[in-house]
């Protein structure tokens, strides 16, 4: 008996270690697990749609079961068309909980796909891609949230345009290192 396809849908922006760490606890349970990379004109991203396949992929490049597709439009309708019956979710609190289970309960209406929702431990519930970009000047906290780390030009740039910044996670303005 087969297992069945898993889509794990999300904006990705960036990949971060609670995504790996989803994607890596289901791989048991699921054939495969299709990455959903979600593409909204509308909305504002930090990295290009390239840029994200391409981490996604460096990031699962030893994992033949994960692949990695931009989609647009209903992650139901992705679901359908590469034949998977159920999503995954990552939870890291009560808020995405009752934000999840909703969508979970439209999917299942729309087209019965199940969801089926992962809490984060402890280590990544407080890591987002939010605060991943928020704080990309603070280099060396790359590897500990994010499974890729940017390419030395582009990391220049983005130290050079967010300089002045502060990173709007901590209650303390960050000083950047010499």
């Amino acid at each position: 008996m087969s297992r069945p396809t898993a889509v794990f849908p999300g904006t990705f922006d960036p990949i971060t270690v609670g995504h790996v760490s989803i994607v890596l606890r289901a791989l048991p349970l699921f054939e495969r697990i299709i990455i959903g990379m979600g593409v909204n004109n509308s909305k504002k991203t930090m990295f290009t749609t390239e840029q994200r396949i391409n981490w996604i992929k460096n990031t699962f490049k030893d994992t033949p079961q994960v692949e990695v597709i931009a989609f647009e439009g209903l992650t139901v309708d992705l679901c359908k068309q590469v034949g998977a019956a159920f999503l995954l979710r990552g939870l890291r609190n009560s808020t995405d909980h009752g934000f999840e289970r909703s969508i979970a309960l439209m999917n299942r209406q729309l087209a019965r796909v199940e969801t089926m929702l992962h809490a984060l431990g402890t280590e990544h519930a407080h890591i987002s891609s939010t605060i991943v970009h928020q704080c990309s000047p603070i280099r060396p906290m790359f590897p500990r949230w994010s499974p890729w780390t940017l390419p030395e030009h582009m990391m220049r740039n983005l130290l050079i345009a967010m300089l002045a910044c502060t990173c709007t996670a901590w209650s303390q303005p960050f000083t950047m290192p010499c």
